[in-house]
């Protein structure tokens, strides 16, 4: 019987590799965000826009020297935040919450971090591993769900498909209750 996707781990799938890197760039969330696109996804979605990032094998070994220059790029003013994305960052926790906790020690929270996971809210919370939940507690925004090729809508913000939602990982941590981000008002 196949694994269901809340059973999967990071350590059977990631083998911490790196699709690519972006800095400074516009189009993966609010601002100006240096973007990490880790390799490996199992969720395959039909329509996938970064289907070679779907191989976990993918690309380049995360290295020190790559989270030295994220942090650098990181510092800029002018720069928002930190967006992980790929590939799935729940199933590179190894990666992303190396990260993601090292940019919380460098920078608190004035910049923020976005994330696009093929996870739902409620798969992490109610059924995720420590690893994904300690992951999704460093997140200021999560677009969740999986692309659904028959829900496309080009004109949709931050988001490839209607059953997607950009949610506001902190106040719906603190209030126990999910709370969308800009109370909805993103479409």
């Amino acid at each position: 019987m196949p694994m269901k996707p809340t059973e999967w781990t990071s350590e059977q799938f990631s083998r911490g590799h790196v699709a690519d890197y972006k800095p400074y760039n516009f189009v993966d969330g609010e601002g100006v965000r240096c973007s990490l696109y880790v390799s490996g996804c199992p969720f395959a979605c039909k329509g996938c826009y970064n289907k070679v990032a779907q191989n976990f094998a993918y690309g380049t070994p995360y290295t020190q020297e790559l989270e030295d220059q994220i942090i650098e790029d990181l510092a800029a003013e002018y720069c928002q935040g930190l967006t992980l994305l790929g590939g799935e960052p729940f199933l590179n926790t190894g990666v992303t919450l190396q990260l993601a906790k090292r940019m919380r020690a460098e920078f608190g929270w004035t910049k923020d971090i976005w994330s696009w996971s093929g996870y739902t809210w409620e798969e992490i919370v109610h059924d995720g591993s420590e690893d994904k939940k300690e992951l999704l507690a460093l997140i200021d925004v999560l677009v969740d769900g999986r692309f659904e090729q028959e829900a496309f809508d080009v004109g949709l913000h931050f988001r490839g498909s209607r059953n997607q939602r950009i949610i506001a990982v902190q106040s719906s941590l603190e209030t126990g209750s999910l709370q969308l981000w800009r109370d909805g008002d993103y479409i």
